[in-house]
């Protein structure tokens, strides 16, 4: 559905990472009872943020894995989000 999606200026498209299914002590969560992750794999992002005419490109990559807040960005579909670079927390090291 996303495969040619284009975001524009700072915006990017997340793809949120599955929750676990099991604590670490290994009681098995039902469904119901997950949270959503707020964590990502980068799929597209757009050219970067316009500062005095110029662009300033994106500090973040397609295929990074990222930590965004709770309430970043806008739902696009069951496991997709738009979001602005400023609503990204962090990358996560591989």
């Amino acid at each position: 559905m996303f495969e040619k999606f284009r975001p524009l200026a700072d915006r990017i498209l997340v793809k949120r990472l599955d929750s676990e299914a099991k604590t670490t002590s290994g009681i098995i969560i039902p469904d119901t009872a997950k949270d959503k992750t707020y964590m990502g794999v980068v799929i597209a992002t757009g050219p970067g943020r316009m500062i005095d005419n110029k662009i300033v490109p994106l500090t973040v990559n397609v295929n990074d894995v990222v930590y965004f807040g709770k309430y970043a960005g806008t739902e696009a579909g069951e496991d997709h989000l738009v979001i602005r670079e400023d609503d990204v927390l962090g990358i996560v090291e591989q």
